[in-house]
């Protein structure tokens, strides 16, 4: 589990998503109230907006991104968590499953506390071996 685990609050804007995604080099975005998890949005989430900018910079693509969506407009709220309680196996068995790549870890009241990602999991497979 990666415990210092980079997140946006739910109501800034887009773009400060993409931008963390690409200066961070993640793939999933815990979106938090407070530190209280509310939802998700993945590379894949952005890359469902079609955006056809042919040559334009980062400020106009974040300009773009800011006026026509929200980050409620494409997190998604139905999200799979585990407990840091829960063995690694439990979260290899629910990622395995293959509809997504990335298992927030909240604590009994909800809040953020950590994310497991498939990438981690490979991590700690070579780790063993």
């Amino acid at each position: 589990m990666s415990a210092n685990v980079l997140s946006i609050q739910e109501g800034q804007n887009l773009s400060d998503v993409r931008n963390l995604m690409c200066e961070a080099h993640i793939h999933h975005v815990p979106i938090v109230q407070g530190k209280k998890l509310s939802g998700l949005v993945s590379f894949t989430d952005l890359m469902k907006i079609n955006l056809v900018i042919s040559g334009a910079d980062e400020r106009t693509i974040n300009a773009i991104i800011d006026q026509q969506f929200t980050i409620k407009d494409i997190m998604s709220t139905n999200i799979t968590t585990i407990k840091s309680s829960d063995t690694v196996r439990h979260a290899s068995e629910i990622l395995a499953r293959g509809a997504f790549h990335s298992l927030p870890v909240v604590d009994d009241e909800g809040n953020l506390v950590g994310i497991v990602t498939s990438t981690d999991l490979i991590r700690y497979l070579n780790d063993q071996y």
